[in-house]
């Protein structure tokens, strides 16, 4: 007989009841001391979400999370999804100005902080801020609760851990992440269950995750990095090992003593694990595939960090809002220069300043088109459209700000921001040409390039450098070096010495304040 009834599509609240049936005694999470089987794991989160759904939070309703990294707030991310919720994680980093911003754009219906950051909210809420806040929906983990808050485990255990009735459907919303804020205020990427879905199966196929897999979260569970490794993960019903904060030497030990598999990182935490001591005592023999994403790297950085972990080393290109590319171990050694070809199912066209597709080797916007795509940005339908081109087709692209061209091979290299393209005597100056050759420099630790006025040329290049411990090269010197090996409309007008760049906690550079920072300078 034909099947009458149609298959319901299976999203990631599904996959960890699924996984709770029928992976119990598997670990889950784990975090210091404390672990979760796939059965509890799976409890947790149904109670979560059927204290919520008794709260009175309903489907498409924001609730905020402001925890430190741990099995609560895992268990808070996803018992919020399993409700029909919208998890709304923030970065406890950021300041309690931004923090009351993100709070009026996301208006929660309920709120989960660790003790240490219910303080902040609670000052919000005295400044008339969490107003849609439900009757009984302040949950605090840990401490003792203030009025009006309750405690997580207690509020949590009184819920029964029935599998909720929440009829979420694939194109609800999942979560709002708020992006990185390098320039003013964070905007909020929605991203429905089905994309979500993408993200977990798409990725996972990428990067190379398996049932066996155990993954490394060291970065906070608030950022999408951290996502991109969790989804695979939960997917395929491996064990997610979070990290409360990063630390080398706890990152070493976990990575030996745990037999970690898989982790995605940010360069700049390359760096600092191959810089501590214990790194070459460290059996990391148990690694397969490590990601790397969040700011560019030269080809000579990625060849020595996948020489250094011995394992396949994979190199992501993207945004939170869904434009993904990969480089894998097999095309690294050829390819090294690109970030790589777009993920399955995905695609990217190079757009001209009349939104016209590029031919190959010329320089455009970066746009891409894909089912990891965001909803759009919350509250924010102006932003969502401007991001945005329609193809002949009808289909919607997000344009992702960034300059690149394609090769004849079709793998993306990266030419810097697009706000950041230098417009000197009406020729265009590309600031990652002459960033690549500063860092060939052997004294060169890290550089940034911007424009600044000239009352000649209207902008002109302006290099920042930093200097690698022991090193006695002059600016003068090292300008000299940069610009006689760069085209003669590409030269910098001067070169600054300085002891740190300012960088996001992705490690991407903040342009934006060196831009303040270097806004009074005015070259000839």
């Amino acid at each position: 007989m034909p099947c009458t009834q149609q298959a319901q599509a299976v999203l990631p609240g599904d996959v960890i009841a699924l996984h709770g049936k029928w992976r119990a005694d598997k670990p889950a999470l784990m975090c210091g001391q404390e672990s979760r089987s796939w059965a509890a794991f799976a409890a947790a989160t149904s109670q979560l979400a059927n204290g919520l759904i008794k709260l009175g939070v309903q489907h498409g309703d924001n609730v905020l999370v402001l925890m430190d990294n741990g099995i609560a707030m895992a268990e808070t991310l996803f018992g919020i999804i399993r409700s029909g919720g919208v998890a709304a994680p923030m970065n406890p980093a950021i300041s309690q100005e931004a923090l009351a911003v993100l709070c009026a754009d996301c208006a929660p219906r309920a709120v989960f902080a660790s003790a240490g950051h219910a303080a902040r909210l609670e000052k919000v809420r005295a400044n008339g801020g969490l107003e849609h806040v439900l009757p009984g929906a302040f949950i605090v983990d840990g401490g003792t609760p203030a009025p009006d808050w309750q405690g997580y485990e207690p509020w949590r255990h009184e819920q029964p851990a029935d599998n909720p009735k929440a009829g979420v459907k694939p194109d609800d919303p999942c979560n709002i992440i708020y992006s990185s804020g390098t320039t003013g205020v964070p905007k909020g990427i929605v991203h429905s269950h089905k994309c979500r879905m993408s993200w977990a199966s798409d990725l996972g196929l990428a990067l190379r995750y398996h049932e066996g897999a155990r993954t490394l979260c060291s970065l906070g569970l608030y950022s999408n990095i951290s996502w991109a490794a969790m989804l695979p993960t939960m997917l395929c019903g491996g064990t997610v090992v979070i990290m409360e904060k990063f630390d080398t030497g706890v990152c070493l030990n976990l990575i030996e003593q745990e037999r970690i598999s898989h982790t995605a990182m940010v360069p700049v935490q390359f760096q600092r694990l191959f810089a501590d001591s214990a790194f070459a005592h460290t059996d990391i023999s148990s690694l397969q595939a490590v990601m790397a994403c969040g700011s560019p790297m030269s080809a000579d950085e990625k060849c020595g960090i996948a020489a250094r972990l011995g394992c396949a080393f994979i190199e992501l290109y993207g945004l939170t809002e869904g434009v993904i590319t990969i480089l894998p171990p097999e095309d690294m050694q050829d390819h090294a220069q690109s970030v790589g070809r777009p993920l399955q199912g995905s695609d990217l066209v190079i757009l001209d300043a009349g939104d016209v597709p590029c031919p190959v080797g010329e320089i455009g916007q970066i746009c891409g088109y894909g089912p990891l795509l965001m909803s759009g940005y919350h509250n924010n339908s102006q932003a969502t459209r401007d991001t945005g081109w329609t193809d002949s087709e009808g289909r919607f692209w997000v344009r992702t700000g960034d300059l690149g061209r394609l090769d004849e091979n079709g793998f993306l290299h990266l030419a810097g921001r697009n706000k950041d393209m230098i417009i000197s005597g009406g020729q265009n100056i590309y600031p990652v040409d002459l960033e690549t050759v500063l860092a060939m420099h052997p004294d060169v630790q890290d550089c940034a390039v911007l424009g600044v006025n000239s009352r000649k040329w209207g902008e002109t290049p302006l290099a920042l450098v930093t200097i690698r411990a022991g090193a006695r090269v002059e600016g003068k010197d090292l300008l000299e070096w940069m610009n006689t090996r760069l085209g003669k409309q590409q030269r910098a007008a001067a070169l600054i010495i300085i002891d740190e760049l300012p960088r996001n906690p992705n490690g991407k550079i903040l342009k934006n304040e060196l831009r303040k920072r270097y806004k009074d300078i005015v070259h000839d």
